[in-house]
């Protein structure tokens, strides 16, 4: 969960998620098969620290769906590159990143394809202290300082809230650190974005108190975090490696959905299998009977993941931030036109 390239990859906010990288997971692989040549093996990276989004892969994985499916999994720890860059060069076959992220970096020239979205409601929050009585709507946020990893996409929604609101839409910014909970106490800032699964959890186990704002009830349109799986394109013109991906998101899907029919033991699992990473028990199992309890990943179906993009969604978003100026070419210029959601992402590959 970091928010260093896009709008949506909310965490470098929490404590809990600020460890190391080092730490973040060292390579883990399913054992099943592993021996055999003939069975394909699927590297998948993350995109920070585990936590409750990934929890589908360590489920699988522990579970033995993968070793059912008739494929090996590895998972690896996020490089400072980013998944995307990784998955771009190879490095990896699929990383976890968002419809957005995927539209920024194909419109510099890559060919990445998004294959599988996880989030099917908006997760993303823009929050202050709830101590600070001064900022009661986003026309509040006006002039004030804005913790940010300097993406223009995280700049655009927030001023478009603000002028939603009613306000100017200037903003000043700062850097983020490894704790944005911190940066706002210490007064250095005086809003951020956070998780509604992750920080604002623990906000309500551990304090502070926020004040939220979400940004679909505030002017930007269409899903804003859909989050989820790419792959290079050019990976999947190997019938065998299309093959090993409708596989290993077969088994995933089902990760998933045991995850969301079993929220606590599910959790369990996160902890013990991403030991690196020295999770919360109470933070991850509450993360995920939130996420369970108010259906983000669901539509119809509260006990069944879609992994399916809505392009509904996807598409008016895309236009907005094409609008506002955030996606550029290799050579820093505005794109002819906003990038396709129907180009970008496919829902071949789940079934």
């Amino acid at each position: 969960m970091n928010i260093k390239k896009g709008l949506t990859t909310f965490a470098a906010a929490a404590g809990t998620l600020a460890l190391s990288l080092t730490m973040a997971a060292c390579g883990s692989t399913n054992s099943a098969d592993s021996s055999n040549s003939s069975t394909p093996t699927v590297s998948f990276m993350l995109d920070w620290t585990p936590n409750t989004n990934h929890i589908g892969l360590y489920v699988a994985q522990k579970l033995g769906y993968y070793k059912d499916a008739g494929v090996n999994v590895k998972i690896l720890p996020t490089a400072q590159a980013g998944a995307e860059t990784s998955v771009e060069n190879g490095v990896a076959n699929v990383g976890f990143t968002t419809l957005s992220n995927v539209a920024a970096f194909n419109s510099q020239g890559a060919k990445l394809k998004f294959v599988f979205d996880l989030t099917q409601k908006p997760v993303a929050r823009w929050c202050a202290l709830a101590s600070r009585t001064d900022i009661k709507t986003p026309k509040d946020l006006s002039g004030k300082t804005f913790v940010s990893f300097g993406s223009a996409e995280q700049t655009a929604v927030v001023q478009q809230m603000i002028k939603y609101a009613g306000g100017t839409g200037e903003i000043k910014t700062a850097t983020a650190g490894t704790n944005t909970f911190e940066t706002l106490t210490s007064g250095k800032g005086d809003f951020g974005g956070f998780y509604v699964t992750w920080e604002g959890v623990e906000s309500e186990l551990n304090g502070p108190a926020l004040n939220c704002f979400v940004a679909s009830d505030w002017g930007v349109p269409g899903n804003p975090d859909q989050l989820g799986f790419a792959v290079n394109d050019s990976w999947l013109k190997d019938s065998k490696n299309a093959d090993a991906l409708k596989k290993f998101i077969s088994a995933t899907k089902k990760g998933y959905d045991y995850a969301l029919a079993n929220p606590d033991k599910a959790a369990d699992i996160l902890v013990a299998q991403a030991k690196e990473a020295q999770l919360d028990s109470k933070l991850t199992r509450t993360s995920m009977e939130e996420i369970a309890k108010n259906g983000y990943w669901t539509t119809d179906d509260a006990k069944n993941l879609p992994g399916t993009v809505n392009f509904d969604d996807a598409q008016p978003y895309l236009d907005f931030q094409y609008k506002a100026g955030t996606y550029k070419d290799k050579d820093g210029k505005d794109p002819a036109e906003a990038p396709q959601a129907k180009e970008l992402a496919t829902n071949d590959y789940v079934a």
